[in-house]
């Protein structure tokens, strides 16, 4: 009965995830096939990185296959998404239980991206998956035993899933190579006839949708995929569309399961939560449908990366709470003092004007009491006339009441007009000195603002003043510091050196005056006669040894000159850098031809190995003669045997010793050819170092002038007539090691290898009045870098440069990190 059950299961999973190996072996397959939107890694190992900005923690449950008990189930639970401009990662571990067998195990993820150009990627990814797959005993039912479920083992995979990606603006094209490797760690083999062996290619459509009201702005991506199995080829399509407000649906059709669709939503600005359903069709459509949920938290990214969308969703369930943004505060510059100088002048031109015209009033309204005056004069005069003509009495004193009365209206209004006048004369009196006392105020304020920004500007000076004392202290204890240390290694080289050198002369002269005893031995010394042939023989040979022995010690005494000289050659090379450094000239000396020195030294020292091989060979043939004669003539008080056994010792001897000095003086120039390649380079470095600061003496000079002396443009510029050099990445490039630039991201308008070219772009950008333009050179590329804005960080320099004027110098911006 339970062996039924088995067969059951193991035929059910063969038309799941098909069975491919027998024992309970199942090839690996991640039902992920019906989203979007989590755990792309697993379709293509490049879908870490490709059109990714976040990283994601996800865990997943499908249940395939409803209609039926102990359905085939997969739990996976995810880390992955983009962490580096140019990698994303991926861990996760699964279990996936069909029947009684069951498989669980992990995958590593990691995929690289290459920039091409400003549109075109190319990425690589690699998946590593480790999984046990076997009988899950504790789901068997039945209470008898079968041998052939005891026998089923558990077997340990491993397999090797790469991919690879080309993306340009919307569009992806890639290939994976799925289990192309699966190793059996149980049987130490690898799986054969793997049905999920497969070579996959896909298609790729990420863009958005430009309309109004709810949708605008919504991502729309689809995914066409093919997989060439062994007996099968699956075609499968979906298509998601991603709302800003935090919501999603997708669809799609597989060859071999049928139907899918979903939806998601976020419920925080950080979870989200997605469901799909699959409904089976053809040869599965009685096995019902498939349900799988995800439950997944989004990471916060403080970095926008290039190569994905510049995705904003929303929380469709709990909304973010809304912040009031930060109002930029205002830029002060040092025309601080020129604007407030200008107002207050503006001000008291405006107050003299006001002056003038109340002074023209005032000047208008005595004019009009003087006309006031005089056509009371001309009524009194009038009535002085009609008063010549004779009247009644009565008549006289009501002409003089009317008179009078005239008068004194008069009188009235003219002191009535007067008071108004001196009042407003008052009023105006008042204002002025109002207006005066303003003026001082602020003529006041003015006066201590600047004598603020004087004291400011003072400390500054006196701050960056003390700041590059403390900098050349620093260099200076720096350089002595360094100039001991040298000297000090120095003197233990020389002293190294010269305990070598008298070392290698106490052994030529001990050799020397070996030598010179053994000659005065031999010819002290009484040769025998010889009275064989062994004995003839012998004294033959010992002569010929006696001459490679005297041609051995020319030659040695020829490599101990040669050592004295390159010795010699490294002290005065040493001697010229350290008085260099110290500020003293030295006339160089001219560097010898290394490759004829060197020529010479192996011949030299190929000859004294020649001389020893041959003398090795003619002292072991008088050993030979002579064993042989004290065979013939075994007499140990024989003058002969006695002559010869002595001389062979002394021989063995003087070669011993002349191997020693050879190997010490090739040590020796071994040592000297280390230091004299060293101080060599310090000879280079020092030229190039003083050939670095020229340079960077003559750039500053040529773009003060060019700063000073370049007259505003009088026909307006196009980007065609600025020549921006070398094509810039879109991504950030990073330079180390550039001399006299501070660290920060600097964002570039040109990139320049030739002088004339430089000096061009930058006379027509200040020519438009960009009076800020400057350069740095990296000496690693050889090349000009022409920028105006420096940041600290790099959400500062993207903002600066998403908000960049429209000038056509600024067409081509780029950034670059300086790292010293």
């Amino acid at each position: 009965m339970l062996k039924n059950i088995l067969h059951i299961a193991l035929v059910f999973c063969f038309v799941q995830v098909s069975f491919s190996q027998e024992d309970g072996v199942v090839a690996l397959n991640l039902p992920v096939r019906n989203s979007l939107k989590f755990n792309q890694y697993v379709v293509n190992p490049t879908f870490s990185f490709v059109r990714q900005q976040n990283k994601y923690i996800s865990f997943s449950n499908k249940r395939e296959w409803m209609q039926f008990d102990d359905a085939p189930q997969t739990y996976l639970f995810s880390y992955s998404g983009r962490f580096k401009e140019n990698s994303g990662m991926g861990v996760g571990f699964f279990q996936q239980n069909y029947g009684v067998l069951t498989t669980f195990g992990g995958v590593l993820n990691y995929a690289y991206n290459a920039v091409l150009n400003r549109d075109s990627n190319l990425t690589f990814g690699m998946n590593l998956a480790f999984y046990q797959s076997g009988l899950n005993t504790g789901r068997l039912i039945g209470d008898v035993s079968d041998a052939s479920l005891d026998n089923t083992p558990t077997n340990s995979i491993i397999t090797v899933n790469p991919g690879i990606n080309y993306g340009t603006g919307f569009f992806d094209f890639g290939v994976s190579l799925n289990n192309i490797v699966s190793y059996n760690l149980k049987t130490s083999k690898m799986l054969e006839d793997n049905p999920e062996q497969s070579i996959q290619g896909h298609i790729m459509y990420t863009g958005y949708v430009d309309s109004r009201g709810f949708f605008d702005e919504s991502k729309f991506s689809s995914l066409v995929r093919s997989e060439f199995k062994n007996d099968i080829t699956v075609i499968s399509g979906i298509v998601m569309l991603t709302v800003p407000k935090g919501i999603w649906a997708q669809a799609g059709y597989n060859t071999l399961y049928g139907f899918s669709a979903g939806v998601g939503f976020n419920i925080s600005s950080q979870i989200a939560l997605e469901y799909n359903y699959e409904k089976s069709i053809d040869a599965f459509s009685n096995f019902g449908s498939s349900h799988d949920i995800t439950l997944a938290y989004k990471f916060k990214n403080k970095y926008r990366y290039d190569y994905s969308g510049d995705d904003d969703e929303e929380a469709f369930i709990i909304p973010k709470k809304k912040t009031n943004r930060a109002v930029a505060k205002r830029k002060v510059t040092n025309t601080g003092n020129v604007d407030r100088q200008a107002i207050a002048e503006a001000k008291i031109r405006a107050r003299a004007e006001a002056e003038e015209k109340a002074k023209a009033k005032a000047a208008d309204r005595a004019k009009l009491v003087e006309a006031v005056k005089a056509e009371r004069e001309a009524l009194v005069q009038e009535k002085v006339q009609v008063a010549s003509v004779p009247e009644t009495e009565a008549a006289i004193e009501i002409e003089e009441d009317n008179q009078a009365k005239l008068e004194e209206a008069a009188r009235l209004k003219a002191e009535e007009e007067e008071a108004r006048l001196k009042a407003e004369e008052a009023n105006r009196v008042r204002l002025a000195e109002e207006a005066k006392a303003k003026l001082e105020e602020e003529a006041q304020q003015l006066a201590a603002a600047k004598a603020a920004e004087e004291a400011q500007a003072k400390l500054a000076e006196a701050a960056r003043l003390k700041a590059e004392e403390e900098a050349r202290l620093k260099a200076e204890e720096a350089n002595r510091l360094r100039l001991a240390e040298e000297a000090k290694a120095k003197l233990e080289e020389e002293a190294q050196q010269l305990a070598a050198a008298k070392a290698a002369e106490e052994a030529q002269a001990k050799l020397a005056e070996s030598e010179r005893v053994k000659t005065e031995e031999v010819s002290n010394s009484v040769v025998p006669e010889p009275i064989d042939a062994a004995s003839r023989a012998m004294s033959d040979l010992a002569k010929s040894t006696e001459d490679s022995r005297i041609i051995q010690q020319e030659l040695i005494e020829r490599l101990t000159e040669s050592v004295a000289i390159k010795e010699q050659d490294l002290k005065d090379l040493k001697e010229e850098n350290d008085l260099s450094e110290q500020g003293i000239f030295s006339a160089p000396k001219a560097f010898k031809s290394v490759t004829a020195e060197n020529a010479a030294l192996e011949s030299l020292k190929e000859e004294i190995d020649n001389v020893l091989e041959s003398q090795g060979t003619q002292i072991a043939e008088l050993e030979k003669l002579y064993n042989a004669r004290i065979k013939e003539l075994p007499n140990k008080n024989d003058e002969i045997n006695a002559y010869y056994l002595k001389t062979i010792e002394e021989l063995k001897a003087d070669q011993s010793e002349v191997i020693r000095i050879k190997q010490n003086l090739v040590s020796e120039l071994e040592s000297i050819k280390i230091a004299t390649d060293f101080e060599r380079k310090r000879r280079i470095k020092r030229a190039a170092y003083d050939n670095e600061q020229d340079r960077y003496v003559k750039d500053r000079a040529a773009l003060k002038q060019i700063q000073e002396f370049t007259p505003q443009s009088s026909e307006p510029l196009s980007v065609e007539d600025f020549d921006f050099g070398e094509e810039q990445n879109k991504n950030i490039q990073i330079l180390k090691d550039v001399k006299n630039v501070e660290n920060g991201y600097y964002l570039v308008l040109a990139v320049h290898s030739d002088v004339a070219k430089r000096d061009e772009f930058l006379t027509k950008a200040v020519s438009l009045g960009q009076t800020n333009i400057d350069f740095f050179y990296d000496v690693n590329t050889s090349k000009y870098f022409i920028y105006y804005n420096k940041f600290n960080d790099v959400e500062a320099a993207r903002q600066a440069m998403e908000s960049k004027e429209s000038a056509p110098y600024n067409d081509r911006m780029s950034m670059v990190k300086i790292e010293n």
